[in-house]
């Protein structure tokens, strides 16, 4: 772990290759599994209450204002107690967010997903679900109950269906099984319906993966087996 940490340190401090995102600051020089353990090590820190050092400040913005190139798509749920930035101690300018009820993909996230990998360059693509999800939630009282809900509520659930139908078949609790699976789904439609993704992939230049996140605790449990 050592190594990496030494890796995600000189990545951060030093300025990456000519590829240039769409302003004129430099991408990410982080590998994929730099940019996970980041990820990890934050979520470490923000289960053992360590103190917030992400960088936030004047000099930060500042250098911002110059553009952006974050090293992580996060694609989660618009959950108020499910914040990307708090969850794994990061800053202004690390996380590429796409937010929505049940962490799902539409066109319009598909193309920001997109835009995070093929124009900012980021190496690492994290679907997270959570614990106790109200999209999720909803989704199996219109399987199990045959449920409505009004206006268009019941359409944005429809892609979280076949998740709960998938999970029906394994043993324990129905809703956290379908959170589970749900964020799995997402994740390998992105590598299978994405063509920017899969060339991506193919150069070995991002990860994809699932997680959940846990309230009580605040644990992340990854699912790398995508």
């Amino acid at each position: 772990m050592g190594g990496v940490a030494t890796g995600v340190l000189a990545a951060i401090g030093a300025p990456a290759g000519p590829g240039l995102a769409a302003d004129p600051v430099a991408r990410t020089a982080l590998t994929s599994d730099q940019a996970l353990w980041l990820l990890k090590e934050g979520n470490g820190q923000f289960r053992m209450e360590a103190p917030y050092r992400a960088a936030q400040g004047r000099e930060r913005r500042i250098e911002l204002a110059r553009g952006q190139a974050p090293f992580c798509v996060l694609v989660g749920c618009s959950d108020s107690r499910v914040p990307p930035e708090l969850l794994f101690g990061r800053g202004l300018g690390e996380l590429f967010i796409i937010r929505n009820a049940g962490n799902t993909i539409d066109t319009a996230a598909l193309g920001s997903v997109e835009y995070g990998v093929g124009v900012l360059g980021c190496p690492l693509i994290v679907v997270l679900g959570h614990e106790a999800c109200g999209a999720v939630a909803a989704a199996v009282d219109v399987v199990d109950r045959n449920a409505t809900f009004p206006g268009v509520i019941g359409e944005m659930i429809q892609p979280i269906i076949p998740a709960v139908l998938a999970a029906r078949s394994q043993s324990g609790d129905l809703l956290d099984n379908a959170v589970r699976m749900n964020a799995r789904r997402v994740a390998g439609r992105l590598k299978m319906q994405s063509t920017v993704l899969q060339e991506a992939l193919r150069q070995d230049r991002l990860k994809i993966i699932a997680a959940r996140y846990d309230f009580d605790d605040g644990d992340v449990d990854w699912f790398e087996d995508i």
